[in-house]
């Protein structure tokens, strides 16, 4: 009887064991339960939030694109900026409501994993114990536990408690499995929640900076036409002079620049080894020989690159992972009016990417990135008729980063630097980039 009554205290102690806790602890649960609840209900606002602001963008983003298409005038122009300014405006509320929902997740798998701890905690405690206990009546031989009950029934009934627990125990320990993939699952969620936080941030920060300078813009223009419609016209016809003048010295150097191209050094056209550096493809105008470039706009040679129709502020994504050679600014100097803002980022293929007319970049020299990174944000910076991204692709090995001055020795734009290769280095994007 005596193996009988330790067995009945081995059970009843395992069982308080496995399921006492989940009762003491039961307050505690019900109220990190009520605080996720909670969590939730914020996180669920803020995506509605979020989504009305998203709304809203995309109103103002029509609204860009029907000023883009009007004739170039000083009130277009000075429209253009202030719907620009609202644009970026509403871009900076959905990054800061974004900020905050990321937040609340974070405080909500913060404390989930808690949770999933301690039930971890419990589980394996509960689980050891029980094992110490089992291994505790196993000890009797079968036939000496047997002679110790009066009744067969008793005997049966000890043995089917034994299996009972035993099967309990399998239970628990395929819970614990569940609950340990669970944490799992949470902390990752969680370390990638943190990383969108962290760039979130940093996107904060570029929108503000985009917003400063689309404010300084409007002030700028207004102080130099002196809302004169003539004089706006006038800053017009200047620039689009000093630009075809710069581009003329740039593209005379380069075509004095030789480079045999070994077809075996870089990918076959039409292998798409690129992804495309926006989310929204708007192609305004293609690589080559285009009617804009016909008319004169690049000296009579053909257009570098491609053109992408974008709003101010606009995510650009590296195609390919790489290493950023160089990154510059044009408008650094008064009166250079080329790319502006730009960056260029050699690949491992052979292949080298340049991004211009760039509001904020967001790399800088020698970093490497990742596919789908960040880099910058599109804007208006250099010579520019109207918001895009400027993309183009080149053979790495013939590329050289100058400063103007190196190559011209009367130019405008002095001592700011640019991206210069012989012609025949230039690449059509298409040819490297997925079909539409």
């Amino acid at each position: 009887m005596i193996a009988h009554r330790n067995w009945i205290q081995a059970f009843f102690i395992g069982f308080a064991l496995v399921v006492l806790p989940y009762f003491i602890l039961q307050s505690t649960d019900v109220f990190a339960q009520s605080e996720a609840e909670r969590l939730q209900a914020q996180i669920s606002e803020s995506n509605s939030r979020l989504a009305e602001i998203q709304k809203q963008i995309s109103k103002l983003e029509g609204q860009l694109q029907e000023v883009g298409a009007e004739k170039s005038t000083l009130q277009s122009a000075i429209n253009k900026l202030e719907l620009e300014r609202k644009n970026i405006e509403a871009n900076i509320s959905y990054t800061q409501n974004k900020i905050g929902a990321t937040d609340l997740q974070i405080s909500k798998l913060t404390i989930e994993i808690g949770d999933t701890q301690s039930t971890i905690q419990k589980d394996e405690a509960a689980i050891a114990e029980m094992v110490r206990r089992l291994n505790e009546s196993d000890q009797d031989p079968l036939m000496v536990t047997l002679l110790q009950h009066k009744k067969l029934s008793d005997f049966w009934d000890s043995i089917e408690t034994l299996m009972q627990v035993r099967s309990a125990m399998s239970a628990n320990i395929a819970q614990l499995s569940d609950s340990k993939n669970l944490l799992e699952s949470q902390r990752g969620e969680n370390t990638t929640k943190r990383g969108e936080l962290v760039q979130l941030k940093d996107q904060y920060s570029s929108q503000n900076e985009i917003l400063k300078s689309t404010k300084a813009s409007k002030a700028t223009l207004l102080a130099k036409t002196k809302g004169q419609e003539a004089a706006y016209q006038a800053q017009l016809a200047e620039q689009k002079a000093a630009a075809e003048k710069i581009a003329a010295q740039l593209r005379d150097y380069e075509s004095q620049l030789s480079y045999i191209l070994d077809p075996s050094s870089i990918p076959k056209a039409g292998a798409a080894v690129f992804n495309w550096p926006l989310t929204n493809i708007i192609i305004t105008q293609y690589f080559g020989n285009t009617a804009f470039a016909k008319s004169g706009a690049y000296s009579g040679n053909g257009h570098n690159g491609m053109d992408f129709g974008v709003p101010v502020g606009t995510k650009i994504y590296a195609p390919l992972s790489g290493t950023v050679r160089a990154t510059g600014n044009t408008d650094s100097v008064a009166g250079c009016y080329s790319y502006g803002k730009w960056t260029l980022i050699d690949h491992a293929n052979g292949l080298s990417t340049l991004y211009a007319h760039q509001s904020t970049i967001s790399v800088s020299p020698g970093q490497r990135v990742n596919t789908g990174d960040v880099i910058g944000y599109s804007g208006n910076t250099g010579y520019s008729t109207g918001p895009h991204l400027h993309f183009t692709v080149l053979v790495s090995d013939a590329v050289k980063v100058l400063k103007f001055s190196d190559f011209k020795s009367v130019t405008s734009c002095g001592a700011a630097t640019t991206p210069v290769s012989a012609l025949n280095a230039y690449l059509n994007p298409l040819d490297y980039l997925p079909k539409i």
